[in-house]
């Protein structure tokens, strides 16, 4: 089969990278659209996945909205050269336009009910669509299929994920202690837009927290103060999750950052401004504790206290009663491109 893969968002390259191995190592034939969004173009090249970037991350609603302009059309020149079977995003809002155009089979993956605008403009044109079965949005009828668990699932399944503590050394873990992470965003998504997130002295008082109780570890979206400086995580990206796992607690604005850590098997604090259907389903799973957004100290603090509480044992046993009610993603992407390539295979315009 040949499959062309959108990937807007570092993410993505996460998401989709065993299912590309998968297909490759079985001979199928693989396209990589690529877009310049943060680090997502350079992890490719970090994992040797072949790519090439059709545009980059818009700024603002205006912004945004030419890019897809200009992705769309991108990807359809690309996808008449190329022939897809089938294309997969997760979001795939370019793929769903292409795809209802070039009459190609197309599928998203997607776990985020607060995208609306996202989601106005590619529902009604995908072929099918893959959520959470916690996922509470509106979505397409007779063409949604809902899976158990998240989607980190397809990269950090304990099946396909073993952390390495000599990656996670390297990536700054300090031995002896225990390691914290903490992960503050930039808020410039497109569902993003009016939302903000800790105030810098949240930010310190939550590192001055941890800081007395072991290595403090901080990824952020957005430039750090000077005397926060020392505390930036300074591996690659590929390590970050090795690093991760080792550590005792995440304190996270990000959604999706609390959820890798719920699969990692590490207590997790979500004080974020959405509250997906995922999450809220880890939460009551025991493996994150949510807290709606807002310079909250004294709540944080209280929580930070509660969940270390959690031995890591007890965290990594209740993650595994979890993900033992859950398929493992990366072969559910793969048996939806076999079932999409299928169906194209036999539509009447394949027929004459």
């Amino acid at each position: 089969m040949k499959v062309l893969f959108d990937i807007v968002h570092p993410a993505d390259v996460l998401f989709f990278k065993h299912p590309v191995d998968l297909l490759m190592a079985r001979g199928d034939t693989v396209l990589i659209l690529s877009r310049h969004k943060d680090v997502a173009c350079g992890l490719l090249d970090e994992f040797g996945l072949p790519h090439e970037p059709v545009s980059s991350a818009g700024t603002h609603i205006i912004g945004l909205a030419f890019e897809l302009i200009h992705r769309d059309l991108a990807i359809a020149k690309e996808a008449r050269k190329f022939r897809p079977d089938v294309m997969l995003g997760f979001g795939g809002t370019a793929i769903s336009h292409v795809g209802k155009l070039l009459k190609i089979p197309s599928i998203s993956f997607y776990d985020s009910e607060n995208a609306t605008l996202q989601n106005r403009l590619t529902w009604p044109f995908i072929g099918q669509l893959y959520v959470p079965q916690a996922y509470s949005g509106p979505t397409p009828d007779g063409r949604t299929i809902r899976l158990a668990g998240t989607k980190e699932l397809s990269y950090l399944h304990p099946d396909r994920f073993l952390p390495d503590r000599d990656l996670a050394r390297e990536a700054g873990l300090e031995t002896g202690v225990a390691n914290f992470f903490i992960r503050a965003v930039g808020w410039h998504a497109n569902h993003d837009v009016g939302k903000s997130g800790w105030s810098t002295g949240t930010l310190d008082r939550i590192v001055e927290k941890l800081g007395e109780l072991g290595r403090v570890h901080i990824s952020s979206e957005l430039p750090l103060p000077k005397n926060l400086m020392p505390f930036q995580y300074q591996g690659s990206v590929s390590q970050l999750h090795h690093l991760l796992a080792h550590c005792r607690l995440l304190v996270s604005e990000s959604a999706t950052m609390a959820s890798e850590a719920a699969i990692l098997g590490v207590p997790a604090i979500y004080n974020g401004r959405d509250f997906p259907g995922y999450v809220l389903e880890l939460g009551k799973a025991g493996l994150i504790a949510n807290l709606p957004a807002g310079n909250r100290v004294a709540e944080l603090e209280v929580l930070i206290d509660q969940r270390l509480v959690m031995s890591p044992n007890e965290a990594r046993a209740t993650r595994d009663r979890y993900v033992a009610g859950c398929p493992d993603w990366a072969q559910a992407v793969v048996v939806a491109i076999d079932k999409a390539g299928r169906a194209g295979a036999v539509r009447p315009k394949d027929k004459s």
